[in-house]
C-alpha cells in the first residue's frame, strides 16, 4: 500500500464499499483484431465481473476500426457500449469514459495489446478484496516486462519513475503506465485538468495526494503491431508539468467540490 509522505489533513474521498462489476474503458483510433482479441480475452477470463465494454471513439476512429467495433456490438449486445467522444485527445476520451461508467469500478487500459488483458482479471480479484483501493499495472515490479522499447527510452522512463517516486514519497515503481483499476466514484470526485497523454501520471498522483490506498501488479508490456501511437517522445516532457503541480496542490483543490 502506498501513500503519500507528506502528512495533510485529508479531505474525505468518495469511494466504494465493494466491488459489483466493473466498466472497461477502451480508446480506438486504428485497432482491429488486437481490439478484438483484447475483448475475447476479458471476456474469457473476467466477463462474469465486466458489466460493460465502453468503447471510446472519437473523429479520427479509422473505418476498419469502426466495422470491428460493430462487429463486436452484433457480439455481445447491451454490453458494449459506443461513445463518442466530446473533450479531444486521449485524457478527454477517458474523462468522459469516466461519468458515464456503470460499474462499481471502472478499468482504464488501451485497446492495441499494450496493456495486457489477462491481467484485468487479477486487477479484479484484487479490487473484490480492496473495492477502496486504486489497482495499478507495473511494468518495473517484480514480474513485469518491457518488450518492444528502446534502450534509451528505457532507461529515461527508469530515471522518471524513481524522481517521482521520491517526489510523492511512495514505493510505487510506474506511475505512468496507463493500467489501472478506479472505484467509479473516486475518478468522478477528482477535478481533472489533462487532455493528452500525461493524464495516465495525473490518474494515479492525484489519488496519492488524496491518500488512497494503491496496489500494484506486475504487468507485461509489449510494443503494438498494428497501427501508430499518439504519443510521441517529446510529449512526455509534459507529464513533469501535471506531476510537480499536483504535488504542491492543497489536496482540497484535488476534487470537483470542497468538503
Amino acid at each position: 500500500m502506498n501513500q503519500p509522505g507528506k502528512r495533510e489533513e485529508m479531505p474525505k474521498v468518495p469511494s466504494a464499499r465493494e466491488f459489483q462489476a466493473a466498466t472497461v474503458l477502451l480508446p480506438v483510433m486504428n485497432e482491429t483484431e488486437a481490439l478484438e482479441r483484447t475483448v475475447a480475452i476479458i471476456e474469457a477470463e473476467a466477463g462474469a465481473d465486466v458489466c460493460e465494454y465502453l468503447v471510446l471513439t472519437s473523429p479520427r476512429t479509422s473505418e476498419g476500426s469502426l466495422a470491428v467495433v460493430a462487429g463486436l456490438q452484433s457480439q455481445y449486445g447491451s454490453r458494449l457500449r459506443v461513445h463518442r467522444q466530446s473533450l479531444p485527445f486521449l485524457g478527454g476520451a477517458i474523462r468522459e469514459g469516466f461519468m458515464i461508467a456503470e460499474g462499481s469500478h471502472v478499468i482504464m487500459m488501451a485497446s492495441d495489446l499494450e496493456t495486457d488483458p489477462h491481467d484485468v482479471v487479477t486487477m479484479i480479484e484484487r479490487a473484490k478484496s480492496l473495492p477502496q483501493a486504486v489497482i495499478t499495472a507495473s511494468r518495473w515490479a517484480n514480474g513485469g516486462s518491457f518488450s518492444g522499447y528502446s534502450p534509451i527510452k528505457l532507461g529515461l522512463n527508469k530515471l522518471f519513475q524513481a524522481s517521482f517516486a521520491v517526489l510523492y514519497q511512495t514505493s510505487l515503481t510506474d506511475m505512468t503506465y496507463g493500467y489501472r483499476l478506479f472505484p467509479t466514484a473516486l475518478v468522478r470526485a477528482i477535478r481533472w485538468e489533462e487532455l493528452r497523454h500525461p493524464f495516465l501520471l495525473e490518474t494515479i498522483v492525484k489519488p496519492l495526494r488524496l491518500g488512497v490506498p494503491i496496489y500494484e501488479i506486475p504487468s507485461r508490456w509489449s510494443a503494438r503491431t498494428e497501427g501508430e501511437s499518439s504519443n510521441t517522445f517529446l510529449r512526455t516532457f509534459v507529464y513533469f508539468r501535471i506531476g510537480i503541480r499536483t504535488r504542491l496542490q492543497p489536496v482540497a483543490g484535488l476534487l470537483t467540490t470542497t468538503p
